[in-house]
């Protein structure tokens, strides 16, 4: 065979290793490597086909010389390229040292013509040479490569000392066999390093990672997918079935799950959740997010796997936080809410029977006031342990806020929630042991039963918190069933309620006054301003229809603003006529906690140039019970104003001693149920003696309500009493009639005169 039948043979061979490599290169772009070694074996085989087949060429040292230096940095710069040794900053100087050789060997072989193959060999054979040793020493995946490059390297130095024999044949056959070989492998090099760099990526991923075939049969996955699945390594996963790691209840399972990618038409990725159980019974929750992925036309399912148990753990803090309250650990509104509207749904569609049951503690906020928020805390807690002991398993128990609890029993009709309810108030009459101390506390019960007194959730929760309230003014510690009835007062309050929201513009409102005098009955000093409405709507409204419902809003803060005013206006009005006489109004909670209340009396007095000691200001202890705190700090600056203060119905509420210890004040009512016993009841005397004793201890100016007898009068006046006020003295009555009463005895006292 001629030897330009093995030249084009090998240059053959070489243009279809050139062309995989260039492709490869092409496939990804960033297998520069490939790109530089097809360069060098390209660059090699044009000058070994200008050198043996054109008579021309081979005279043209200068196209030898520029196409050994492509070679040799071909195959050296894609070499140190895979190594990861070629930077961009290295590209300057390795060009200017080929232009450099380019001239150096031109110029050398114009003088030494015969010596162009041997260098060619010689340089060509050191690049491969050392190409060779550097892959083989630095990655033992490509030792194989870096031998077969070693032994083309070698090949070709002993071919440039003329050791290889003259024999075309077998020196053509020698020299296709190691360049095709060494071509070959550098192409699986490639190959090898883009399937490397795909394994790495999918290894690196923090999430489980595999590829399924329809047939459920494992084709790609990554280490973490082997550890999430129980396996040591991914190769144990490769070639098994998914539905052998319990990803899917079955083979069926698995294989209609691939089926939906089929029918999915873009609606993709599928998100589903999977529990497995690992060989030691551990269980791992996993979330499955799966796609699509094509390959030579095959259908494939591309899934990541995330280990979701922290993010469960977390979901489920979150969802307890949200839907549990954090003292007492039972559901909070939002969560009671939930349930119950649940519950109600179910009685509704099965047609049965549900009770809730709305439960108020009494008196808590004394125990939070007296005790300090902790000790309630720690009672709210026993309440709660107490309540679940004696509820059956399917109750559901919920704080709906404050001290405030609702109890729904799914199942329950009237006959079994009184047995329930009995049970709970049953169960509260043993005192709560908490630190240092034995508390008794009483709960008022309201119920509501569905379908009898509400359909819905939020009816029954209405219904049941109005029988509560109608528990409470029973006497507390009771338990109370809604009925029809209890509705209807509701409906007056709110009737009430929108006819006083128009009465101030009406002009519907006016203020009468009830003297009070000193206890011989000989001087005006004071009178209580006492509020009257005679409505459009409604006629005469008594204060103890109308007051209530005020309180339960905020109108009582505007209407006590209104008495304020008005009050000083007529105070005023009767500058010269009533002398130093001091009026007395009734000042609520929400209008002592208003910030701006002390203001608003600082203007009023001023509005009407009156000094501040002519005002007085009456509290219940109702009023000291809100917010201690906040009442204190109002107090204080009311008397720093200098306006009076005083504590009506002393003797009715829950710690007298302590508010008197407490609070600042200046004047003590009795109240009017201690008044009616003292001429018949001893022990009721004795109290009224010791209240009188009390306050006059204290510094503090003593005024009994409610007298209505003259022996009630000359006992109190035995006493020490201060003032006198009650029928007896004179009823309430406009300010006109009240100056037209001094001097004409109209007070039931001849001597009664105005104040100094």
């Amino acid at each position: 065979m001629a030897p330009q039948t093995y030249i084009l043979f090998s240059l053959a061979a070489d243009a279809i290793l050139i062309v995989i490599l260039l492709f490869l290169w092409f496939r990804q772009r960033s297998e520069w490597h490939a790109l530089l070694w097809a360069g060098g074996q390209l660059s090699l085989t044009i000058g070994t086909a200008s050198w043996f087949l054109g008579a021309t060429l081979s005279q043209h040292y200068l196209f030898a010389a520029i196409t050994l230096c492509g070679a040799v940095a071909g195959f050296v710069g894609g070499t140190e390229y895979f190594l990861g040794q070629l930077r961009r900053r290295h590209l300057p100087p390795v060009a200017l040292a080929c232009g450099l050789a380019v001239i150096g060997l031109y110029g050398y072989w114009r003088g030494q013509p015969l010596r162009v193959e041997l260098v060619t060999a010689g340089l060509l054979g050191a690049a491969l040479l050392w190409s060779g040793l550097r892959l083989g020493l630095h990655r033992n995946r490509y030792r194989f490569l870096g031998m077969v490059l070693i032994a083309r390297g070698a090949f070709n130095l002993a071919n440039s000392q003329q050791w290889v024999a003259e024999n075309y044949e077998s020196w053509f056959v020698y020299s296709i066999a190691v360049k095709t070989l060494s071509m070959l492998c550098l192409i699986y090099a490639v190959q090898e390093k883009i399937r490397h760099r795909y394994v790495h990526t999918i290894d690196s991923l923090s999430n489980g990672f595999l590829i399924q075939d329809r047939n459920g049969q494992i084709q790609v996955a990554n280490e973490r997918c082997a550890r999430l699945l129980g396996h040591a390594h991914a190769g144990a996963l490769i070639g098994t079935h998914v539905a052998d790691h319990r990803l899917f209840a079955s083979r069926q399972g698995a294989a209609a799950y691939f089926r939906r990618f089929e029918a999915a038409q873009g609606a993709y990725p599928f998100i589903e959740t999977a529990t497995i159980v690992l060989a030691g019974g551990h269980t791992v929750p996993l979330e499955m997010i799966a796609s699509p992925y094509i390959e030579s036309g095959q259908l494939y399912c591309m899934v990541q796997l995330f280990d979701i148990s922290e993010r469960q753990k977390k979901d489920g803090l979150l969802h307890r936080a949200a839907h549990h309250d954090p003292v007492t650990g039972l559901l909070n509104r939002h969560g009671l809410l939930q349930e119950l509207e649940r519950c109600v749904q179910q009685a509704r569609q099965a047609g049965g029977d549900c009770a809730l049951f709305f439960i108020d503690l009494d008196r808590f906020k004394r125990i939070n006031d007296t005790f300090g928020h902790e000790t309630g805390d720690r009672l709210l807690c026993q309440f709660a342990q107490r309540l679940q002991g004696v509820l059956p398993a399917q109750a559901i128990v919920g704080r709906f806020g404050g001290d405030e609890f609702i109890i729904v029993l799914p199942g329950a009709a009237v006959a079994m929630a009184r047995v329930v309810g009995q049970r709970m108030l049953d169960a509260l009459a043993a005192p709560f042991t908490l630190p240092l101390q034995a508390l008794s506390v009483s709960a008022s019960i309201g119920v509501a039963c569905h379908p009898q007194h509400g359909a819905s959730a939020d009816a029954l929760i209405r219904n049941a918190d109005i029988a509560m309230y109608e528990a409470k003014k029973a006497g507390r510690g009771h338990l109370r069933f809604f009925d029809d009835g209890m509705t209807a007062h509701a409906r007056e309050a709110l009737t009430i309620d929108g006819a006083l929201r128009l009465a101030i513009a009406a002009n519907e409102l006016q203020l009468v006054y009830q003297p009070i005098v000193t206890a011989d009955g000989r001087q005006l000093r004071k009178v209580e301003a006492l509020l009257r409405w005679h409505s459009a709507q409604l006629g005469m409204v008594p204060p103890d229809r109308f007051i209530p419902v005020a309180e339960d809003s905020e109108l009582i803060v505007e209407l006590g603003h209104w008495v304020l005013h008005a009050a000083c206006r007529q105070l005023a009005q009767w500058q010269g006529e009533m002398g130093e006489l001091i009026v007395s109004i009734n000042v609520s909670a929400k209008q002592l906690l208003d910030p701006g209340f002390t203001d608003q009396v600082r203007r009023a007095l001023d509005a009407h140039g009156l000094p501040a000691r002519r005002l007085e200001l009456e509290l219940t202890e109702r009023v000291l019970l809100d917010d201690t705190d906040r009442v204190q700090v109002a107090l204080s600056r009311l008397s720093a104003l200098g306006v009076s203060l005083s504590l009506d119905d002393f003797g009715t509420g829950y710690s007298s001693l302590a508010y008197l210890a407490r609070f600042r004040l200046d004047t003590l009512k009795i109240d009017r149920s201690f008044v009616m016993q003292i001429e018949h009841n001893e022990r009721g005397r004795s109290l009224a003696a010791t209240i009188v004793a009390m306050g006059a201890s204290l510094g503090m100016e003593v005024v009994a309500e409610g007298v209505e007898t003259a022996g009630q009068a000359a006992i109190l006046q035995a006493m020490g009493c201060h003032y006198l006020q009650g029928y007896h003295i004179a009823r309430p009555m406009a300010a006109q009639a009240l100056v037209q009463s001094i001097g004409l005895q109209a007070l039931g006292f001849p001597e009664v005169t105005a104040p100094d």
